[in-house]
């Protein structure tokens, strides 16, 4: 069984106004609430694909009660719960330009952050664990280690979804999978690229310094996928772009949902994936993936040397 963690989830709320002004009342329209989350956004995307998965995350407060009722639909979930409010995150559209607006979060206790490790210790269908997003207040990045841990003493695999600096050295435990951006080689791993020559130089480091696999995603630049033997590149497609809030997430989920079980089938799971991403990007939160067997259609995927 896969299992998705979301250390810090959200109540997405995502929003457009036609204008944006600080003398007057803004008024919004097309407001959509959410539950969410990267990990939770991975289990819905794999959900909608017939993958199964169940989604861990620490929730608390009226926001957690309703992301874990309203995930609760498409996936099995098991909460650790906590003190304080699960946060809010604002995405508002005003024209052709979005203003995110994301929150830390309510901070995760000890006992809290043990429970969850005694949680996924006790699960007995553990195949592999996605963990994603970012860190809550009072959980220090070495709870990265103590849960790798625990996945790889239960002889489970393990996929990283991070921004924080410290996958510079959680690479070396070897994951599954890794899905960097152009911004976290640069800020994480200190390597600028601008030509294909950099991103396939970029790739054979990322695998020498342990990572199994890489998904390498550029926004409009596509993205580049290398499992230690080829090196595939795919197009991306130009779409009206309401929000890119959920599009990582769910491009890492439809790519896993074709090649996790099936390694050989790479080209597909490209194409699936930034089919997905770009029609994700075009709705207010995950959308309904409706327009994806169109989009995937426009996808070149070529392999690089």
């Amino acid at each position: 069984m896969i299992y998705t963690l979301t250390t810090n989830p959200a109540v997405d709320v995502n929003i457009t106004s036609d204008d944006l002004r600080s003398d007057k009342i803004n008024r919004t329209r097309d407001a959509v609430y959410s539950p969410n989350g990267k990990g939770l956004n991975v289990s819905f995307t794999l959900a909608h694909y017939g993958v199964d998965s169940q989604i861990l995350g620490f929730f608390g407060g009226f926001t957690g009660n309703y992301i874990v009722e309203g995930a609760s639909k498409i996936c099995p979930v098991k909460p650790v719960w906590i003190d304080g409010i699960t946060r809010l995150n604002v995405f508002l559209k005003v024209g052709d330009k979005e203003y995110d607006q994301v929150n830390a979060g309510a901070p995760v206790s000890r006992e809290a952050q043990l429970q969850m490790l005694e949680l996924i210790d006790n699960l007995d269908d553990l195949d592999c664990l996605i963990i994603s997003g970012s860190l809550p207040p009072h959980i220090d990045p070495s709870y990265y280690d103590e849960l790798i841990d625990i996945v790889q003493a239960k002889g489970a695999e393990f996929v990283l979804d991070i921004s924080h600096p410290c996958l510079a050295h959680l690479i070396e435990r070897k994951p599954l999978l890794i899905k960097p951006n152009d911004d976290e080689l640069a800020d994480i791993f200190g390597v600028n690229v601008s030509s294909e020559q950099d991103f396939v130089a970029a790739l054979h480091m990322l695998h020498e310094r342990g990572a199994q696999n890489i998904l390498l995603t550029l926004g409009a630049a596509g993205a580049y996928f290398y499992d230690g033997q080829q090196v595939y590149h795919a197009t991306a497609i130009k779409v009206p772009v309401l929000s890119t809030a959920c599009a990582g997430d769910a491009t890492l989920a439809s790519f896993l949902s074709v090649w996790k079980d099936r390694r050989s089938k790479v080209e597909d799971a490209l194409s699936r994936a930034m089919a997905t991403g770009a029609n994700v990007a075009m709705s207010a939160g995950l959308g309904d993936f409706a327009l994806v067997d169109e989009l995937s259609a426009q996808i070149k995927v070529s392999q690089i040397g």
